[in-house]
């Protein structure tokens, strides 16, 4: 990697992470859980979100993860509707901004037109698509500690899901050791040109 690629892959990631968090602040506390604004998760500040090796596994593979919100579950009134909902809410959060990117991208191309200035935008623009849209995709996978087990939670009994979860930390072993060797590159880059090439379609559609 490229010193020149840091410049704009870095705040990427940090945008990628921040929102990520806040979205699952957001609507955990919107669903009741008072906590996060009390923990201090209701901020768009990063440092408040980073997680040293989620960032590090975003920087070096482009999937990675952030420090997770604790969700009180009890604060909601439907207790596994509310952990679907704001399990989901960082990919989506992270999607939302993805294709925004890819919007802005396509005006500057419409309104401005290629410059020196307007190059160097549309390089973090891009990188920010890519990152978010990586980072929504890696996290909706079903199994723990990412957002996905936490759709599972949802939807499996808890007798279930509780064995599953007593297997945590050799599960995320075995994620960090499959992000290392590579075996999941190609179904999340294939995954990932796949909804960028439709937010790439809607955006064009939109403005045309």
């Amino acid at each position: 990697m490229q010193i020149d690629e840091l410049f704009y892959l870095v705040p990427a990631i940090l945008i990628a992470l921040t929102v990520h968090e806040f979205g699952h602040a957001f609507v955990a506390y919107k669903l009741g859980d008072i906590t996060q604004k009390e923990r201090g998760r209701l901020t768009l500040n990063p440092f408040r979100h980073l997680d040293l090796i989620g960032s590090i596994c975003l920087l070096l593979f482009q999937f990675g993860w952030a420090k997770p919100v604790q969700v009180e579950p009890y604060y909601f009134k439907n207790h596994k509707d509310g952990m679907i909902w704001t399990a989901v809410s960082g990919p989506i959060t992270n999607f939302i901004v993805g294709f925004i990117s890819i919007m802005l991208m396509m005006l500057i191309i419409k309104v401005i037109g290629l410059s020196q200035i307007t190059y160097h935008i549309m390089m973090f623009l891009q990188y920010c698509a890519l990152v978010n849209v990586g980072l929504g995709i890696f996290n909706l996978i079903p199994i723990p500690p990412l957002d996905g087990s936490k759709v599972l939670m949802g939807i499996l009994p808890e007798d279930l899901y509780f064995k599953i979860l007593r297997y945590e930390n050799l599960i995320g072993l075995l994620l960090l050791a499959c992000l290392y060797i590579g075996v999941l590159d190609g179904p999340l880059i294939h995954a990932r040109s796949v909804i960028l090439e439709g937010f790439m379609n809607i955006a064009n559609f939109i403005i045309r």
